[in-house]
């Protein structure tokens, strides 16, 4: 197949996520290639955007801005939640992760940020929200497929 990363195409690829300072966040590097359908919602659209009319061996490294990766930090994502909301056997710390239910019925993860004897501050943006983004990717294969 002599075609470039774009629609009707299933990419095989490695990646790393890291800071801008370098710190790794996610990598497979050292690891199966994964695979995507251009298009099915697997990799968000500003990386995929990233990865348009690359070919088959090639790597690169792209520096994806917040709004293009995990967005802006939003204020209306940090909530205070009543303290009895809690087990009160749990010992709350910051940074701790927790998972939420929302509003259908799914689990949301938030992240306390603060607390106190009535109250805890939880954060539900994602953690990567307000970070640049450097995304190294090798596409090793892709193969035409077909999106329904």
């Amino acid at each position: 197949m002599d075609v470039n990363v774009g629609d009707g195409t299933r990419v095989f690829l490695n990646f790393s996520l890291a800071l801008e300072d370098g710190a790794e966040v996610d990598s497979n590097f050292g690891g199966e290639a994964v695979s995507f359908a251009i298009g099915d919602g697997s990799l968000l659209p500003g990386f995929e955007r990233c990865i348009i009319g690359m070919e088959p061996g090639e790597r690169k490294l792209f520096q994806v801005p917040p709004e293009d990766a995990f967005g802006q930090p939003n204020e209306s994502n940090v909530q205070r939640v009543p303290r009895d909301g809690f087990d009160d056997e749990m010992k709350l710390e910051l940074g701790l992760v927790c998972s939420f239910a929302d509003a259908s019925g799914g689990e949301l993860p938030g992240m306390i940020v603060g607390f106190d004897d009535s109250e805890v501050t939880v954060d539900f943006n994602h953690p990567l929200a307000g970070h640049t983004i450097l995304f190294d990717v090798h596409i090793h294969r892709l193969e035409a497929v077909e999106l329904h």
